[in-house]
């Protein structure tokens, strides 16, 4: 297990890989470790073991049995020479037979470097690091919202469905703060899990780590003098990672959950969700996409409902792959408009989120106010509470505050004015926050 308590508070308990030993511990077949390591020979130009075990993220031993295994079908050879600095190593290059296989291996697929993960053991892994089995407590959800101010009410319902890891529907007018929340939640995902590179089912490789999806938390290399080294401590065909969240909204399209083949290099990449593994996955501003909700949430029913996913190779073959994320879905429509009572039962929390009342909006322009430096003045919240806020049936926004403090600031600042708030200036920051209803020539 990990030693690492993260700073909000969650204990870890995901188990690590296990390092292989041999050949055979990596679960994968002889030939296409073969021509992995051929073709990253070919590649790279990389001629120590110790250079390529680090490439193909496999074990200097295990390496070193794949480069035997290799000469003894006459496709490496030494090169008789020791490489200066790299003490007593040996250096390996292709033989011209070696080179002529690599190529017909690239022809196949230009994938080559760090070794895949079988499926299965990826599975087994998914099921070790579930985002089911956190344990989050109300301590670490407050903490990683803080800076947002919430009912009451609010952390008793969302609490048990982040420890729950199961899917969630939150709704309510804009401006409320439901992708704050929903980042927030993801913030709260304090351990650490393990994320392979790469993986490989029936012969095809799928990439998986993601630079941009996937925030690694080791050390980059297992030096001699480190005080923790971690390269031993797993195998390092996965990345450890941060529990990963992966953000969309308006954009989502239905071929975005699919794999992604690149017909250049013959390999795939794994689609969004499968990213999202362990973690989270928010889908912002739902019913602003081009497909229509109800076609969205249909295609994810089996995997709320099984969690595991159903994935297309390019030759039409279908597989199965595990799904564990946290779906949030957030939406300024109400649930009844956009799903049917069907798909409403398959999302398991459903949360309203409302504008604040009268206090609470006061508490959130208080805290803005005191953020941006800017002076409270009583006439003018009196102004603003009595005189504005009627004309719009006194509905507050968690948004307005910093949307009017901002207001007045840019005021103040084109006017060479030091900070402060007058009615008048509240008047003019109003009228940039809504759009009078007048007819006009086009």
């Amino acid at each position: 297990m990990t030693n690492d308590t993260p700073p909000n508070g969650i204990t870890p308990n995901v188990i690590a890989p296990t390092v292989p030993r041999s050949i055979a511990d990596t679960g994968l077949g002889i030939v296409m470790m073969r021509d992995i390591l051929l073709k990253t020979m070919f590649r790279t130009n990389q001629e120590q073991v110790s250079v390529l075990s680090a490439t193909l993220a496999l074990p200097v031993p295990v390496t070193q049995e794949l480069v035997d295994l290799a000469r003894e079908q006459g496709l490496v050879e030494a090169t008789g020479t020791l490489h200066a600095g790299s003490g007593s190593e040996m250096g390996f290059r292709l033989s011209d037979t070696g080179k002529a296989r690599a190529l017909d291996a690239l022809a196949q697929s230009e994938y080559y470097g760090a070794m895949p993960v079988p499926l299965e053991d990826y599975s087994n892994q998914i099921k070790r690091q579930s985002v089911r089995n956190m344990r989050i407590t109300r301590e670490a959800l407050t903490g990683s919202m803080g800076h947002l101010i919430l009912p009451p009410t609010l952390l008793d319902q969302l609490g048990p469905a982040v420890g729950a890891g199961r899917s969630i529907l939150m709704y309510g007018p804009p401006g409320n703060g439901k992708s704050s929340i929903s980042n927030g939640i993801r913030d709260a995902l304090g351990d650490l899990i393990y994320v392979p590179r790469a993986l490989s089912y029936n012969g095809q490789v799928i990439t998986v780590y993601d630079p941009i999806v996937h925030v690694i938390r080791e050390e980059a290399e297992d030096s001699a003098t480190a005080l923790r080294r971690t390269a031993n401590r797993f195998d390092r065909r996965y990345v450890r990672c941060e529990r990963p969240s992966v953000i969309t909204g308006g954009e989502l399209t239905l071929d975005m959950l699919d794999l992604v083949y690149n017909p250049t290099a013959r390999t795939y990449q794994a689609p969004l969700q499968m990213k999202s593994n362990g973690g989270i996955f928010i889908v912002d501003d739902l019913g602003r996409q081009e497909e229509p909700p109800q076609k969205l949430i249909n295609r994810w029913i089996v995997p709320l409902e099984e969690s595991k996913d159903i994935l297309a190779l390019q030759s039409g073959e279908k597989f199965e792959v595990p799904f564990d994320t946290l779906v949030i879905f957030s939406t300024n429509f109400h649930p009844n408009e956009i799903f049917d009572t069907a798909a409403l039962r398959r999302i398991f929390y459903k949360i309203k989120i409302d504008g604040p009342d009268q206090e609470g909006f006061l508490k959130i322009f208080a805290m803005m106010a005191r953020k941006k430096k800017m002076p409270l003045d009583e006439a003018s919240l009196v102004h603003l509470l009595k005189k504005k806020y009627p004309t719009i049936d006194n509905i507050y926004a968690n948004y307005q505050p910093i949307f009017l403090i901002d207001q007045i600031i840019a005021i103040c600042e084109f006017e060479g004015e030091p900070y402060h708030m007058t009615p008048d200036l509240i008047d003019r920051a109003w009228a940039n926050m809504f759009v009078a209803a007048s007819e006009f020539a086009h």
